[in-house]
């Protein structure tokens, strides 16, 4: 099962880290995200809530006319999102927030957005039930995930790394998507999985 983490813990872990979360932004940039942001993020459409906004990496490639509600559970990372949502002109509701209990009456969005995040939230199956919870029915949940590879080797190399690498940032890295959404029932519409399988963009209604 691995070392789990509570709330407080990962919110103490990313406001930490916020100040240096750009550096490994741009390593996740590098390996091919940027495409993978631009590609689902710009589906988003109507009112949309960012679960995680984290330092707002995907900001820039919202459609424009998007109404953008913004929550994250860390105050520092939120405070690196607001900069950038000011630097690009952009108007954003931000709201600190946990995940696995949204503060928004149910139907609310058109879009729920939130990438690189299953891997790090305390209980991923109850942050799943939120967003289907606040989209609406004729809404769609757009999912960046990553999680244990399809390639048996690195798979193998995630498994016994796990604990390791989770103790940085809380992020368990061979966790599986789409068996989280299958646990929470959600059945995507499409999935695509890239770099190893390691990626996946998933969209669910």
């Amino acid at each position: 099962m691995g070392t789990e983490y509570t709330t407080r813990e990962i919110k103490q872990k990313y406001d930490d880290s916020a100040s240096k979360y750009a550096f490994m932004e741009r390593v996740q940039e590098f390996i091919g995200l940027k495409r993978l942001r631009r590609r689902q993020v710009g589906k988003a459409s109507g009112a949309v809530l960012e679960v995680a906004c984290g330092t707002g990496a995907n900001f820039q490639y919202y459609p424009t006319e998007c109404e953008l509600t913004a929550v994250d559970v860390s105050p520092e990372m939120m405070t690196h999102a607001k900069q950038r949502a000011e630097k690009r002109g952009l108007e954003v509701d931000f709201q600190l927030n946990d995940a696995e209990a949204l503060a928004f009456p149910d139907e609310q969005f058109d879009t729920v957005v939130s990438t690189l995040t299953l891997c790090t939230f305390p209980n991923p199956i109850a942050a799943l039930g939120e967003m289907q919870r606040v989209v609406k029915t004729d809404g769609r949940i757009l999912l960046i995930e990553h999680g244990r590879s399809n390639n048996r080797l690195v798979a193998w190399f995630q498994d016994v790394r796990a604990d390791a690498h989770a103790q940085q940032l809380g992020c368990h890295w061979n966790r599986e998507p789409l068996k989280l959404l299958a646990q929470a029932g959600l059945s995507p519409v499409s999935t695509r999985r890239t770099f190893l399988g390691i990626f996946h963009e998933i969209e669910a209604q």
